[in-house]
């Protein structure tokens, strides 16, 4: 450590000669970013070993070649570390997958500035966040809603943050989430196709707008089992959009059971809801898969329902 430096050494070897600088280091330094190593070298933090700084990212690296990057220490978040007793699904030095709780918030803002995941996820990890984008906070590359539950990816460091991102940009991760629907969907099994954006009554909602207004999305859906008034379904999302599978299960006439926003209950269901005080919408994020972004390992991953679907289904099972 230098002043508020970690002096980071690295030795390029020959079969990085002819590669540029800032693939050559961020090759050989699995915890930054190529666009983290790029601002780096750009602020006059890279030298060789002479003591020479190393302006420019696209210069060609000669090897063997020894490096010197200084890397500022992370700058604490503002948030407030919490402890919340996460329940973790998958972790290890470079990611984290919590399995979140309906109620829970993910990331702080007006109105909910503390007791979201990123506070607890700032004292669950203290100690092992190496910045992202120079901030010790934890990366969160997607949100699940307050009221849904299940499976969040978050990154610890920034080429993991980058690694994951590139994949929900690519959409190939594999996201499914359980729901109960109201009603029969029909066909049982099918796929919505339908651009998503701002409602245009009320900017507090998604709607399906027409192509060219939103942004694409698409939500693969089939029938787990009928219920009364309702059906267990499997959403598999091919895009990730704002309240997808909530918008687009409304828009083929089956809104999510319990949704305050997009669904409208009628007896006997809202009575059944009415009596279990069940207040969210029925939607779990039950399936998370993805290519891990340090060690390249198939990650896939299972939450099973809670206790509130649970046993919402058992009551409603014909």
């Amino acid at each position: 450590m230098l002043g508020d430096d970690e002096i980071l050494t690295v030795t390029l070897a020959d079969s990085v000669a002819a590669l540029r600088l800032d693939r050559a280091l961020a090759e050989a330094l699995p915890g930054l970013s190529r666009e983290r190593i790029k601002t780096l070298i750009k602020g006059g933090r890279v030298a060789d070993a002479g003591g020479t700084i190393l302006w420019d990212p696209s210069a060609k690296t000669g090897a063997p070649a020894t490096i010197e990057v200084r890397v500022p220490v992370a700058a604490p978040a503002h948030n407030v570390a919490q402890d919340m007793g996460l329940v973790i699904a998958y972790e290890d030095e470079h990611l984290i997958v919590v399995d979140k709780p309906a109620g829970m918030v993910v990331h702080p803002a007006a109105g909910n500035l503390d007791g979201t995941m990123v506070n607890a996820l700032l004292h669950h990890c203290a100690g092992q966040l190496s910045g992202i984008g120079g901030v010790a906070r934890p990366g969160i590359v997607h949100r699940i809603d307050k009221d849904t539950s299940g499976l969040i990816v978050a990154a610890k460091h920034d080429k993991a943050h980058e690694g994951l991102a590139k994949q929900f940009a690519a959409h190939s991760i594999d996201r499914r989430y359980l729901a109960i629907a109201t009603g029969r969907p029909m066909p049982a099994n099918g796929t919505v196709d339908a651009a998503l954006g701002r409602s245009g009554t009320n900017r507090k909602k998604m709607a399906v707008v027409a192509e060219g207004r939103g942004k694409h999305a698409i939500t693969h859906y089939r029938t787990v089992e009928p219920l009364k008034g309702a059906t267990l379904v499997e959403c598999r999302l091919e895009t990730g959009r704002t309240h997808q599978v909530r918008v687009h299960m409304a828009h083929i006439g089956h809104p999510l059971v319990g949704d305050p926003v997009y669904g409208r209950q009628r007896k006997p269901l809202s009575d059944v809801l009415r009596n279990r005080n069940f207040v969210r919408q029925a939607l779990h994020a039950a399936h998370l898969g993805f290519i891990h972004p340090v060690t390249g390992n198939e990650i896939a991953l299972d939450s099973e329902l809670p206790a509130d679907m649970r046993e919402l289904i058992d009551e409603l099972r014909v």
